[in-house]
């Protein structure tokens, strides 16, 4: 499946410590875990789950309580990294009302970040949903590309 095909092909760069990042205990993933159970349903494990558990390694740029930001493993700009909820929401049309601080954060996140990539000129965010939208992963995560001029129209 798509899934394990991913995971064979999963080559990370650099790493950043444990140490230097805030992480999240495993009360909390325990917790984060059965409040998105309660709130989606069961969400099936994506490849995203086993990077916020760290049974996956990836290149994190970015970590906090709410979510976190790896560089994409197949960027499709000079700059691209992905923005996740660590509560696994799986896509944005099953995003809740109240889940508005969240979906900000993950804004504010992904423009901060940028800032930290040096993209000065400007990027895109893109955020893909269901199989129309051509989501791959159901755990909803924003890409942000940059580094090169966009075209339009995107699709």
């Amino acid at each position: 499946n798509v899934y394990s095909m991913v995971l064979k092909s999963i080559k990370f760069d650099r790493l950043i410590s444990a140490e230097t990042l805030p992480l999240c205990t495993k009360n909390d993933e325990v917790r984060l875990a059965e409040e998105a159970s309660r709130k989606y349903g069961s969400p099936a494990p994506t490849i995203f789950s086993k990077v916020i558990d760290k049974s996956i390694t990836a290149d994190i740029i970015y970590e906090d309580e709410k979510c976190l930001a790896f560089r994409d493993i197949s960027p499709q700009a000079p700059v691209h990294f992905l923005v996740i909820p660590r509560v696994p929401i799986p896509r944005i049309s099953a995003a809740k009302d109240d889940d508005a601080e969240l979906l900000g954060h993950l804004l504010v996140v992904a423009k901060n970040v940028a800032k930290q990539e040096s993209l000065k000129e400007g990027y895109r965010m893109v955020i893909n949903d269901g199989k129309h939208g051509a989501q791959s992963v159901y755990h909803l995560h924003i890409h942000v590309l940059g580094g090169r001029q966009m075209k339009w129209p995107p699709g």
